[in-house]
């Protein structure tokens, strides 16, 4: 057994509110919420998979990445597999036209998270990346 490389993609709208997957047709977690993303192929890089996933699970084209952090993401009770995730934050364009992966299809704000049952611990790879935002905003206007 090895850990399966994956991929997820922070995509955000002007109000900093960032596009979450509702899963259907799936055993693990229906109805559950998570970033587009999936596993990297073999043969692909991560930044090709991650381009790869938001199209095929959105419709949306990437038009830019910046590969943020990676998260280890270990057995459970309840899901057996680990995975190493890497997070890009990525800006996108196009429509959004939904795969048979997703039921649906929503734009998160930070303050209404905890309204939503988030799969793969993704909600704390988004706390990570709000942080991050605030400290890098704040540094900034410090200097």
């Amino acid at each position: 057994m090895h850990p399966k490389p994956a991929v997820r993609a922070i995509i955000r709208d002007p109000e900093n509110r960032i596009l979450f997957l509702k899963r259907a047709n799936t055993d693990y977690l229906p109805d559950h919420w998570c970033l587009p993303g999936g596993k990297i192929d073999f043969g692909d890089s991560a930044e090709m998979a991650v381009c790869q996933e938001i199209n095929e699970e959105t419709g949306l084209f990437c038009t830019g990445y910046t590969f943020l952090f990676y998260r280890d993401n270990l057995p459970t009770e309840t899901l057996a597999t680990h995975f190493v995730t890497l997070f890009f934050e990525c800006t996108v364009t196009g429509d959004i036209v939904l795969n048979e992966e997703s039921s649906e299809f929503a734009w998160i704000a930070q303050e209404n998270l905890v309204n939503y049952p988030i799969a793969f611990q993704n909600e704390e790879a988004v706390r990570k990346y709000w942080s991050e935002q605030k400290t890098n905003h704040t540094e900034n206007h410090e200097e």
